[in-house]
């Protein structure tokens, strides 16, 4: 299938743009206390939400976005990396780092699972309701040492339907071990997985192509065989999912309202920056 430049805008500009994420399955999110405006949004994750070198545009992950959907005054550092899991990404150090750097009263957004389900790669797998968890709480005790607030987000979902046309879960029991020790530990989930899942049903199996990195053979120099991924975005993808995870921090009063803005205008594609590889 062949998305055009046309179709990315048209796409972009018919962004459902009044999808809330569900209700969380946990009231952890401010105990009803007013939420508090943060100086920085740190990101730990995968491909989906990562920064993209120039060399693999037109893919794009929804931190690349989220800037634009914040109030300005509020920074975003995205220290999401493609190919990582909760694991990894630990023992590589990168939590070490940001927690470096992370500051008092920050978010540290944490959205692990697509590569956590790797089970042919111990260096990567983590088991659900083991230590998938107990890589999880690693994220929120740092943070919380550091004065810092962690947010647990569910995996975005993939593009998969049925053969009636419905939007299929893909990341098995990963989320719902998410929830349980979101409600555990007290700490605001946003539902991510449940949220992108419901937009790709509205969406349908043909709506949602535009959102992925789909392109044929010629199409782009950055593919010159084609590809069709069904796991990361093409910028309305990006914009959707990161217009899913701040409308969801306002809505669980993680952010006060003030602190996002555009969640129901359109985010140009020509907004989004690629890094120089």
């Amino acid at each position: 299938m062949s998305i055009s430049r046309r179709q990315v805008t048209a796409a972009l500009t018919a962004l459902p743009l009044a999808v809330a994420a569900p209700p969380a399955a946990t009231a952890a999110g401010s105990g009803g206390r007013a939420p508090r405006s943060p100086g920085t949004v740190h990101i730990a994750g995968d491909s989906t939400a990562a920064d993209k070198y120039a060399s693999a545009a037109p893919e794009t992950g929804w931190g690349m976005a989220l800037p634009f959907l914040l109030r300005k005054g509020i920074a975003v550092a995205n220290h999401a990396v493609n190919g990582r899991s909760s694991k990894s990404f630990i023992d590589e150090g990168r939590l070490d780092a940001i927690l470096g750097v992370i500051r008092p009263g920050d978010l540290l957004l944490v959205q692990f699972g697509h590569n956590d389900e790797k089970s042919d790669d111990p260096s990567r797998y983590t088991e659900p309701w083991s230590t998938y968890q107990d890589c999880l709480r690693r994220y929120v005790k740092g943070a919380g040492d550091a004065g810092a607030r962690p947010v647990l987000l569910t995996s975005v979902e993939r593009r998969r339907f049925d053969a009636a046309g419905d939007a299929v879960a893909t990341h098995g029991e990963y989320p719902a071990a998410m929830r349980a020790l979101a409600a555990d530990e007290r700490v605001p989930l946003l539902d991510i997985q449940a949220a992108s899942l419901a937009l790709w049903q509205r969406l349908g199996a043909e709506g949602t192509k535009p959102y992925f990195h789909w392109l044929l053979p010629g199409e782009s120099p950055n593919y010159p065989d084609g590809v069709s991924d069904n796991t990361h975005f093409h910028p309305p993808g990006a914009v959707a999912a990161a217009r899913l995870v701040a409308r969801a921090l306002r809505d669980e009063r993680v952010l006060a309202p003030g602190d996002t803005r555009r969640l129901d205008q359109e985010i140009p594609a020509s907004w989004l920056s690629w890094l120089d590889d």
